[in-house]
Parts: C-alpha cells; structure tokens; sequence
C-alpha cells in the first residue's frame, strides 16, 4: 500500500540546530501566507468598538449630571432641547500571547492534508499577530518574545521564532501577568487531563483561554489499510500492524474521546476551543478565534470547523 503520510523534514531530536534551520526557511513562507489570509479576512473588521477613551467618534447620549462640561457637544445639543455628550471608541491596548507547537508530531502531513501541521499552526499564528497589530493591541509570544505594540509585529514574532530554541510541550508562562488572552495552537495530543493539568492553573490566574486543535484529515478518519508501519515521531518508536482496518473503529473512539474531553473541560473553564483541519482553509479558524477575542458573538465555542 502506498504511503498515505509521512513526517515534514524528519530530523533526529538531536541535532538542534538542523532543526532550528529548517523552521528558519519555513517561516518566511509562512509569513507571506499569513499576511495574504490577514489581508483577506481583514476586511471590515474594526477591532474592539467600545465606548471609551480614543479620537474615533462613537456615539452621542444624554449628558448626566457631574461629568465635565468639555465632553458636551454643543452643536448637537442645540438642535433641541436636550444636551448631548460625544462618546469616543474605546481604543486601550490589549496583551494577547500567541504560541504555536513546533514539537516533532506537528510536522506530519498525509497526502489528505493541503500542509503540514507545523505549516498550518505558523501561519494562524503570524496572521492572528498581523491582525491584531493593526488593531493596535500588544502581541507576544511567552518564551519567545515579549509583549509589542507595533505595526510589525508579525514580523517581529516571526524573526523570534526563527532564532528561538525548539519548542516542546505547552509554554512557560511565568512571565504572564494580568488579565490578558492566550491564544495556544497544537495538536494536543496528550490524554485530555494531562493537558488539562496544564492549563487549568491558568485559568484561575485569570487568563482568558482560546486553545487551537490541528489536525491532520488522516489522524481523524484513520485511512490505513493493510500492512502499516507507525513512527511516533517524538519518540521514534514504530508499531507494526498486519491489518490497520481492523483498528479503525477502537482508534477513531478513542480520538473523539480524547478530543470532547479536552473540548468539554476547557469550556467548563470558560476557554474556547477550536479543531480545525488542515485540509480547511486557514482563514476558518483565524476568523473563529478574532470573533473570540473580540468578544462578537455568533460562534459556538468549538468552532465548528471539525
């Protein structure tokens, strides 16, 4: 039987610095597809519209007795008989983390998949970075760079993460304070509580939480027939099986187990959680997780992309 998926660039989990190069001439790609679906997706959006502190104009509402007398718009007040107050958009930078799983299970791909799972996860999280740059809030990427405000900022990130050491397992996040969003994209493979033992402390830190699940078509619908050899690919480790169809059935259980447990726990932390796959186009997500973090709702908290 011909191969049906195979790993992104294989390397020993030894040579470092092989590795780290390889994602150095991804990530420029990346980068580019990250800002032509940025610019896709952008149109019309407006960031967070909020009553506020800012130059944009608003809205105009009744004048309450204390507030100052500058913020009455007198010319609106003189077309009748009441006084009017102008209102600016609310324009306060907001901290939003972003990481990406760049551990040796993100870079499989099948032959039902459009790109690896690395590729995927890069590109979400450059044009998550270009987007929100523009709407003026602060990005960063815990472990990686700290928190900017600038109009650059996917560029920025992208430059840390080529010089960034190699990332395995969920983030350190010590260095988050205050309420502030994270954005975390992976495959999340692990048992669904062992993850959890992760993020749950983070939850009752007072972040707010949009977990990100990439797949790849084949690790959902288990495609293999016949003789299949399996690697793991963070271990190395390879399971041989005379006739792979006999496992769909326990396999394909076993993965939406795995996957509404995580679902389920993370929402009951007041986190959102988002499967997508990697033959979907990548703007179906990134529009999910704006919609997210702008706080617009209209979208159940899983997504609906699986």
């Amino acid at each position: 039987m011909a191969s049906i998926g195979h790993i992104v660039a294989r390397t020993p989990s030894g040579e470092v610095l092989s590795r780290a190069q390889q994602r150095a001439m991804l990530v420029p790609d990346c980068l580019v597809e990250a800002r032509r679906i940025a610019n896709t997706v952008i149109t019309g959006w407006h960031g967070r519209r909020k009553r506020g502190i800012g130059e944009n104009f608003w809205q105009f509402r009744p004048y309450s007795d204390g507030e100052s007398f500058s913020r009455i718009d007198w010319r609106r007040s003189a077309k009748d008989d009441h006084t009017y107050v102008r209102d600016r958009e609310w324009e306060a930078a907001h901290t939003i983390w972003l990481w990406a799983d760049l551990s040796p299970s993100m870079m499989y791909k099948s032959t039902l998949g459009a790109v690896s799972k690395e590729s995927r996860a890069l590109v979400l999280m450059l044009a998550l970075a270009e987007i929100l740059a523009r709407s003026g809030e602060r990005i960063g990427c815990p472990g990686v760079m700290e928190p900017v405000s600038a109009r650059n900022a996917a560029e920025r990130l992208a430059t840390a993460i080529m010089h960034s050491p190699l990332s395995e397992g969920l983030p350190d996040t010590a260095m988050i304070r205050g309420a502030s969003d994270l954005v975390l994209i992976g495959d999340f493979l692990d048992p669904a509580d062992r993850v959890m033992e992760r993020l749950g402390p983070l939850a009752r830190r007072g972040l707010r939480g949009h977990v990100v699940e990439i797949a790849d078509p084949a690790e959902e619908v288990f495609p293999y027939a016949g003789r299949t050899e399996f690697t793991d690919p963070e271990t190395g480790e390879k399971l041989t099986a005379g006739r792979a169809e006999i496992l769909r059935e326990d396999y394909q259980r076993a993965y939406r187990a795995r996957r509404d447990s995580l679902g389920t726990s993370l929402r009951h932390l007041g986190w959102t959680f988002i499967p997508h796959r990697t033959d979907r186009p990548a703007s179906e997500a990134l529009v999910t997780v704006h919609m997210h973090l702008s706080g617009m709702p209209g979208r159940a908290a899983h997504g609906g992309l699986a």
